[in-house]
């Protein structure tokens, strides 16, 4: 009992920016299946956007003319493949990348069900070899806030070499602005069983702040019986000025601009900015 006493103060520290845990989070084998079942919810926000906003997502997409018929695309972070499918569905030839091996499945499973010809691959961004092979490349729902800056650069590396000669890339950020409305995290509960754990733990929610790197995570300390995890989501929050500094810092440049993927018009106090960006 003393040393997991010791282990929960340990856990409870500021930790350095950026500084990452050893758990698997994505892969995790009780955490994964409760991550597909939010992602596969039509009325959820919490793991991809709800049904609604994925279909005004792509709708926008296709009116504005950046996904268009017999393009190929890559998905990055396709989860479960909610926007692969229905791209795919619009003669677009779609290859889905994820980390998840649990949604992965889902995706492949219900490709091969419904004869859908998509490609999806379970691995990490970072691991990706694909060489001047995309019209587009599309990565949804803020993924690109939960890099650090070393790594997100490393990836833009990666999405340039994999995009054809002015391709595009599709991406959206938050904005300090989401953080003010959701608030830092200080809480703690005891379950018998719950999203972080199938047996019975206590999960205290703590939140930390770096303002001057405009980055924040949100901490949890999982408590069990056996002993202690913990798990950090990371974001590094963005506006107009530094993302579009990000993109032409990176090989690209700004070719629109919006509220959010769904076409909305910018606006000061915005929590998302949809972009899409031209490879030079």
């Amino acid at each position: 009992m003393k040393a997991m006493f010791k282990d929960v103060i340990n856990a409870s520290k500021r930790p350095n920016i950026f500084e990452y845990t050893d758990q698997p989070f994505w892969n995790d084998p009780h955490i994964s299946k409760q991550m597909l079942a939010v992602h596969i919810d039509p009325n959820s926000d919490a793991a991809s956007r709800n049904a609604k906003a994925i279909l005004e997502t792509v709708n926008h997409l296709f009116e504005v003319g950046v996904l268009k018929r017999g393009m190929r695309i890559l998905d990055l972070g396709c989860g479960p493949g909610l926007y692969s499918e229905m791209i795919n569905e619009r003669g677009v030839r779609v290859v889905g990348i994820d980390c998840s091996e649990n949604s992965i499945h889902y995706a492949k499973e219900r490709s091969e069900r419904l004869g859908l010809g998509i490609e999806y691959h379970q691995m990490d961004f970072f691991d990706m070899k694909f060489d001047n092979e995309f019209d587009v490349v599309m990565q949804i729902y803020g993924e690109m806030n939960t890099f650090s800056p070393e790594n997100r650069d490393r990836l833009f590396s990666l999405i340039n070499k994999a995009l054809k000669d002015g391709g595009h890339f599709v991406f959206d950020v938050t904005t300090r602005a989401a953080r003010d409305i959701d608030g830092p995290k200080k809480n703690w509960y005891a379950a018998p069983v719950g999203f972080w754990s199938g047996v019975e733990h206590i999960v205290l929610e703590q939140s930390f702040d770096y303002p001057d790197e405009s980055t924040w995570v949100d901490q949890f300390t999982i408590i069990e019986e056996d002993g202690v995890k913990v798990i950090r989501n990371w974001f590094k929050d963005y506006d107009l000025e530094t993302i579009k500094k990000v993109i032409s810092d990176n090989g690209f440049e700004t070719i629109s601009q919006w509220g959010d993927l769904t076409g909305k018009e910018c606006q000061e106090d915005d929590q998302w900015i949809g972009l899409v960006a031209r490879k030079i």
